[in-house]
């Protein structure tokens, strides 16, 4: 109950992210809800089809209906949507990175999958969905960025999976891998840290 309790916590705010996105680009109804959902689900989506499992929200519509309401409590509370603080999107899209990384490593632990590959799907699960709205705004997406973003996730995986070899309770394993992911991308947008991009010098 805890760890679903937390997947449905971190869908709601990783759909505010996409929320924030649409507001700032005057999307409308339409594109907010189309936003939302697609940061909301995208990445556990390709995270199942890749596992060759059944889509998660296809079985639990309680996925689709916290993505619904979450949208609906945004468009009625937020007043002046274009006026939404800047750091809404990538304080929202962080916490739902963290949450959705540690959720998408669990479920391929649970399935019998090696931590290695676990650690890959955390990643993206927690990336995927950002990846998919940043696309249809027509933005670069984070994860191409040199911000700090896929690394966070693999470090908050990589933890996770050491801390369940070491058979640790499964509620702190939780709350320490999020923490992490959260400190290092929060950390990361702060102080604007960054890892080095390639390139040909001009």
């Amino acid at each position: 109950m805890f760890l679903y309790l937390v997947d449905l916590l971190g869908t709601s705010i990783f759909a505010i992210s996409g929320v924030a996105l649409a507001f700032r680009l005057r999307m409308d109804a339409v594109g907010v809800l189309v936003l939302a959902s697609v940061t909301a689900i995208g990445g556990g989506t390709i995270r199942d089809l890749v596992l060759d499992v059944p889509v998660f929200w296809l079985s639990n519509n309680a996925y689709i209906w916290v993505v619904i309401i979450t949208c609906i409590l945004m468009i009625i509370f937020v007043k002046k949507p274009a006026k939404v603080p800047w750091y809404i999107l990538p304080v929202s899209d962080a916490i739902g990175l963290a949450f959705f990384t540690i959720m998408g490593t669990e479920k391929s632990l649970q399935l019998g999958f090696t931590p290695t590959v676990a650690v890959i799907m955390g990643a993206l699960t927690g990336c995927g969905g950002g990846v998919i709205r940043d696309v249809l705004a027509r933005e670069i997406p984070l994860i191409f960025r040199k911000e700090i973003y896929a690394t966070a996730s693999i470090i908050g995986g990589s933890i996770y999976c050491l801390l369940s070899m070491y058979h640790v309770s499964r509620i702190i394993d939780v709350i320490v891998a999020i923490i992490a992911v959260l400190i290092i991308r929060l950390a990361s947008i702060k102080w604007q840290l960054s890892l080095p991009t390639f390139g040909q010098s001009r």
